[in-house]
């Protein structure tokens, strides 16, 4: 059977599982094995927007936050927006998550949330969320937040690239989100020849919580980029 983006995504997100030991302090959270709901709403959000055999434009975050995939499963999707922009409803959660507003506000503008998804591909080169313990409690961390945690997760991230890469995706150029992460990406793709040309975009996170008077500027740095 020659299969769909959709199956192949699918497939991935069912087979993920990281089993290194990561450093102490730090735990990886894999969303699909935490809630089944997350695995549901998931499959229906790639069959509706992905269901063919198209090539895509690769997105590259960093890695799932834990209100945002971390919970439905897709990439800088919370709740809110899984619902009112892609029509999936989550009964088992309620999220808000920073990065996913301007996400949406950006797709908003680059077209319907249908063209979008058409044409570009989002996921992290460790696409589980990954939490550190700290005083007050767990919080969201990133990759490369600490040395070892990213020695740990290297080869991993490497492979889980790849992976991306076989569901049919265009590899002259990648998009990288995060100029701190563009650094890592960078490096991981001088070591393992994923891709062409990076072309780096601010983080949305970022973007939100320190630019939000730029933020059209930076919708449409996106646009301008994606569409070119």
């Amino acid at each position: 059977m020659n299969k769909t983006f959709a199956d192949k995504v699918i497939e991935f997100n069912k087979n993920l599982q990281f089993s290194g030991n990561l450093p102490e302090g730090f735990e990886a959270m894999n969303p699909y094995l935490d809630n089944p709901e997350t695995m549901t709403v998931m499959q229906k959000f790639y069959q509706k927007y992905y269901n063919d055999r198209n090539p895509r434009k690769f997105m590259i975050g960093i890695n799932p936050s834990r209100h945002g995939a971390g919970v439905t499963g897709v990439p800088f999707t919370d709740t809110k927006r899984l619902e009112a922009v892609c029509g999936i409803k989550m009964k088992s959660a309620r999220t808000h998550e920073i990065s996913s507003v301007f996400m949406y506000d950006m797709i908003a503008e680059y077209g319907r949330v249908e063209e979008f998804y058409q044409n570009v591909y989002i996921n992290s080169p460790f696409p589980l969320a990954i939490i550190r313990k700290t005083k007050t409690g767990w919080l969201n961390a990133n990759y490369y937040d600490d040395k070892k945690l990213f020695q740990t997760v290297k080869d991993f991230m490497i492979d889980s690239l790849k992976k991306h890469i076989s569901l049919g995706v265009d590899t002259s150029e990648v998009f990288v989100l995060g100029k701190k992460n563009s650094e890592f990406i960078a490096a991981l793709n001088k070591e393992a020849l994923l891709f062409g040309r990076m072309t780096v975009l601010e983080h949305p996170r970022y973007i939100q919580q320190y630019k939000t008077k730029e933020k059209q500027m930076y919708i449409d740095k996106y646009i301008l980029a994606l569409k070119k």
